[in-house]
């Protein structure tokens, strides 16, 4: 069956969201409105993610146009030949890169101010040129999608960069297994102990669809908890996981408080795990783990030189303005879950005043707060680093930040994906998800989806009823 060649009208923010977009629709033909050249122009200055989108999409046009040859006329439109050096998905047949010709006339626009009107009317006069070829609108932009609607033309999000379809498909790093487990597995089943650890080898099911360094748990009176240690086409071998929850396993002074945190304990005290992801809602313990992890390595067994802390600087609501002082100390503000769970990890009565002093200043000249947008270039060797509200990040700033990694290096990237600040990032978009998607397949990472709130009790009631 051939699908119909149709036309995709392209707003400004799906190209500065991702400027390979121009790329991305097969052999389907691309137009792009005058307007959003003007917009790319506009927005092509400064240094922020998207200014240097715009740059490079005006790169891109310019590279197909001159590949069609500067002197040949571009009415019937240029093919969307990819530029040397882009290494997307090669297709057979490419389409057509289609610019607006003439002016909109007066009685298609919708008001003579907006852009999002001129665009609009172009939209109107290029269904005119071309009858019974459909044409569809791809913006990231709801308010424009429905006016878009309003006037009969079809609407689409940008879709292309989602990680997964549905957000709830989502890897969530641990598994329960069915009460017949044992027995399914009676005959194949191998176990032993190796420096002090206990291992079971199984045979794979068709069904099992297990990932390297996966929990798996088996609720009730035969409660076990396992990880997926090694992993091939036909065997996999199991490793009970250790039990933070015990008085004698402190981490830094806290214990696990449920199953989950157990398990992101074992995956953060994990020197063969070199990227761990934790998701979760507030209250669930992501920092208080990670930051625990991380003290205990760096200043107890001195498995890494020092913390790196950085986050995304995005508000919750208006801005303060300009922030005083050096880098980490305008980094601080931001950084007061760091504060607040220091304070509970260094919170020792018996030393009075003067020793909780004198420990916080110990642990703060090991302790880095570092801004994202000085990243690029850097290499961190040795080094725990955390990364907080990793969901505000899209997937081109979260691939900078884990290629920071130098030997040594462990990244922890947390976030809660209901709490998105970043514009046009949704739940399937987010760096983070991605990241989550794209690592779960890797031996040296891992990943935990926190569900219990361990806040207070008022915290876990507002959040249900709120």
């Amino acid at each position: 069956m051939t699908r119909s060649k149709r036309i995709y009208v392209l707003d400004t923010n799906v190209l500065m969201h991702d400027p390979t977009a121009l790329f991305k629709f097969e052999e389907h033909d691309v137009f792009i409105p005058m307007m959003v050249l003007e917009e790319l122009d506009n927005g092509k200055k400064g240094h922020s993610e998207a200014s240097r989108n715009a740059r490079q999409v005006s790169r891109f046009l310019n590279e197909i146009i001159e590949a069609h040859g500067n002197g040949n006329t571009i009415d019937e439109g240029v093919r969307l030949v990819q530029p040397k050096g882009l290494q997307l998905r090669a297709n057979e047949s490419v389409g057509r890169l289609l610019f607006q010709l003439k002016p909109v006339e007066v009685g298609k626009r919708f008001g003579t101010v907006l852009p999002d009107n001129q665009i609009l009317g172009s939209i109107l006069q290029l269904i005119e040129d071309h009858p019974g070829v459909p044409v569809v609108l791809v913006s990231k932009d709801i308010n424009l999608r429905i006016k878009a609607s309003i006037c009969g033309v079809k609407a689409e999000d940008y879709e292309n960069d989602r990680a997964i379809d549905d957000f709830n498909l989502l890897f969530t790093g641990a598994t329960e297994l069915s009460a017949d487990f044992w027995d399914q597995h009676e005959g194949s089943l191998r176990s032993w102990t190796e420096k002090g650890r206990t291992f079971y080898e199984v045979r794979r099911r068709d069904d099992d669809g297990w990932y390297p360094n996966q929990f798996l748990y088996m609720p009730g009176a035969e409660e076990v908890e396992m990880k997926v240690a090694r992993l091939d086409d036909e065997r996999a071998v199991l490793q009970i996981v250790d039990d933070f929850r015990a008085p004698q396993h402190q981490v830094w002074g806290i214990n696990a408080r449920n199953r989950e945190q157990n398990f992101a304990f074992n995956a953060l005290m994990d020197p063969e795990i070199d990227f761990v992801t934790l998701l979760g809602t507030a209250g669930t313990g992501k920092t208080l783990l990670a930051l625990a992890a991380g003290l205990t390595q760096t200043m107890d067994i001195q498995r890494y030189r020092e913390i790196i802390m950085t986050r995304a600087t995005v508000s919750v609501g208006e801005d303060i303005g300009f922030l005083p002082g050096t880098e980490e100390e305008k980094m601080t503000p931001w950084m007061g879950a760091l504060t607040d769970n220091l304070e509970v990890l260094t919170h020792t009565e018996d030393h009075g005043s003067w020793g909780r002093g004198a420990t916080n200043e110990l642990l703060a000249s090991r302790i880095k707060i570092r801004s994202m947008n000085f990243m690029r270039g850097r290499t961190f060797l040795n080094r725990w680093v955390i990364v907080d509200e990793a969901q505000n990040l899209t997937p081109k700033q979260m691939k900078t930040l884990i290629t920071r990694a130098g030997p040594g290096t462990k990244i922890i990237c947390m976030g809660n994906v209901e709490q998105i600040d970043t514009p046009y990032l949704t739940e399937t978009t987010s760096g983070l998800t991605y990241a989550v998607d794209r690592f779960k397949n890797w031996a040296h990472s891992a990943h935990i989806t926190l569900r219990r709130g361990e806040r207070s009790r008022l915290a876990d009631y507002a959040s249900e009823v709120l």
